[in-house]
């Protein structure tokens, strides 16, 4: 198939356009570059080096003709949405309203966030749970979420919303919000002392990059639908902290400090639907993703 990739030069990005290519699919990149970095544009690629707020975006969706996009472009940072509202929501919002109207009669699989709009999460949060968005990212990406709905309604379009887990991986960017996996294994390839935020104990769903990039070919061709990826199995800061330890062979305990306003005690997502009806479960361990990531880790420090 013809395929788009919207921030395709970034993170996870950059693992759907890698395997895209590996299952013989035609792959656009789309990035402004602004955090995404031109050297993880596998080869075979096409990058169209252009921000999904502009409004030309259309004439580089029509001459690409893609069958399905993969609409991964967002402002990431929780910190920059508290700070710049008004940007996020540009980014997230209009920036998705653009590649909607681009898409045309393309189907859109939009990564959406998990934790960022479920809030706290006591048991695993299901598709159907409350929505208590604690960021302007969150409300955001919800936005965008209901115009994804809006579309299929009024277009009768396919688009499909993915939540994500706190996806890690090798690429993640450790200056960018939710890379504590890779802030940790470059601390510890560095010799360098590591922080943890609070008590360590709060729980996060850590789910392998590659395993979201799965997870987006299974929602292509289906009629819609909000589906969650992630494990289903919290994980303690602390714990993935000693696990990281193993893993690297690092001998330094980390230093607790205080904790960060707005941070959530527990955020786990509930995969049953994705199983059921993507036919998608994960099968990559966090022990077995975290030693890919510091493979990668320390090839990239050396």
């Amino acid at each position: 198939m013809r395929a788009i990739v919207t921030g395709g030069a970034g993170f996870i990005g950059s693992h759907v356009a890698e395997r895209l290519l590996a299952r013989g699919d035609e792959v656009v990149v789309v990035d402004n570059l602004a955090t995404g970095k031109r050297e993880n544009v596998p080869d075979g690629a096409r990058l169209v080096e252009i921000d999904i707020r502009d409004e030309a975006l259309g004439e580089a969706f029509d001459e690409a003709r893609p069958d399905v996009v993969f609409h991964l472009a967002a402002q990431a940072d929780v910190g920059t949405s508290v700070a710049r509202p008004a940007y996020d929501a540009e980014v997230n919002v209009i920036g998705t309203i653009r590649v909607l109207q681009a898409a045309r009669e393309a189907q859109v699989v939009f990564t959406s966030t998990g934790g960022a709009i479920y809030g706290e999460c006591p048991v695993p949060a299901r598709e159907e749970d409350e929505r208590q968005p604690l960021s302007p990212y969150g409300t955001a990406k919800l936005a965008g979420e209901e115009y994804l709905r809006t579309w299929n309604r009024l277009n009768g379009t396919r688009h499909v919303i993915l939540r994500l887990g706190n996806v890690y991986g090798e690429r993640q960017d450790s200056s960018l919000e939710g890379g504590v996996v890779a802030i940790f294994l470059e601390r510890m390839a560095r010799g360098d002392e590591t922080l943890i935020f609070g008590d360590g104990l709060q729980e996060r769903d850590f789910v392998y990059v590659g395993e979201v990039a799965e997870a987006a070919f299974a929602a292509v061709g289906r009629d819609g639908g909000t589906f969650n990826v992630g494990t289903g199995v919290p994980t303690s800061v602390l714990a993935l902290h000693d696990l990281c330890r193993k893993i690297s062979g690092s001998d330094r305990a980390p230093t607790l400090v205080e904790p960060r306003r707005g941070d959530l005690r527990r955020s786990v997502l509930d995969i049953t639907r994705s199983s059921r009806e993507l036919g998608w479960r994960p099968v990559t361990t966090l022990e077995e993703g975290l030693r890919r990531t510091w493979a990668w880790t320390k090839g990239a420090a050396a």
